[in-house]
């Protein structure tokens, strides 16, 4: 399955630099990014061979870095 690919955070670029040097060391959002990419989601029950109808599905692991950052700090 393809999904939603996003530019690389690691990239640089003339203007604007590399996006991980812009993130603290201590920030939360590493903690999160890095529990999420230790999980096995599958054996979690998310699904993860979708087909190809529409616009592609953004990966659930981006999604579900994106729900805790908004639990932890109380976004909707």
């Amino acid at each position: 399955m393809k999904y939603v690919q996003g530019n690389d955070r690691y990239q640089s670029k003339v203007s604007m630099g590399c996006l991980d040097d812009t993130v603290d060391a201590d920030n939360p959002v590493r903690v999160i990014d890095a529990f999420v990419d230790s999980l096995l989601l599958e054996s979690f029950g998310f699904r993860l061979d979708y087909g190809e109808n529409g616009r592609p599905a953004y990966h659930p692991a981006d999604l579900l870095k994106l729900f805790i950052y908004g639990y932890l700090n109380r976004i909707r």
